[in-house]
């Protein structure tokens, strides 16, 4: 199982000139390798380019991804994270989702497949995280 952040989706989905292509193989490579999720909160980061409801239920269907709960554990821990980047003098504005993300999948051990890393590895640690390399950037 992978946790899929909203970046490699919205890449996906506007054909991203630059991330695209590796958002979709990596994509693939993820499901190749087991069930691929999102959660409510990646859930409503992609749901600002659709209409309807039934459009982002309708996308993630097609690429085979489902929504889980973001575990009470998790959203713990995201806050405590949260705290701690502010104690450090982090801005205060439009990070928290990637806290919200970043836990879930700390808590669930889950790979997460995304193209931001500094947030994700400062401030956990231990997460397996499926990024470009340095010679896709």
């Amino acid at each position: 199982m992978t946790l899929v952040d909203s970046n490699v989706i919205l890449d996906i989905v506007t054909d991203d000139e630059r991330w695209a292509g590796w958002s979709q193989a990596q994509l693939e490579r993820a499901a190749a390798a087991g069930s691929l999720v999102i959660n409510d909160v990646i859930y409503a980061e992609i749901s600002t380019r659709y209409g309807t409801i039934e459009a982002v239920d309708a996308l993630l269907e097609e690429l085979e991804i489902v929504v889980a709960k973001i575990p009470r554990s998790a959203l713990f821990l995201a806050g405590k994270a949260y705290l701690r980047y502010r104690a450090l003098g982090g801005a205060r504005s439009g990070v928290l989702s990637d806290f919200f993300i970043g836990a879930h999948a700390a808590v669930e051990q889950l790979p997460l497949l995304t193209r931001d890393t500094r947030r994700y590895q400062t401030h956990f640690p231990t997460l397996q995280l499926i990024t470009p390399s340095e010679s896709d950037r």
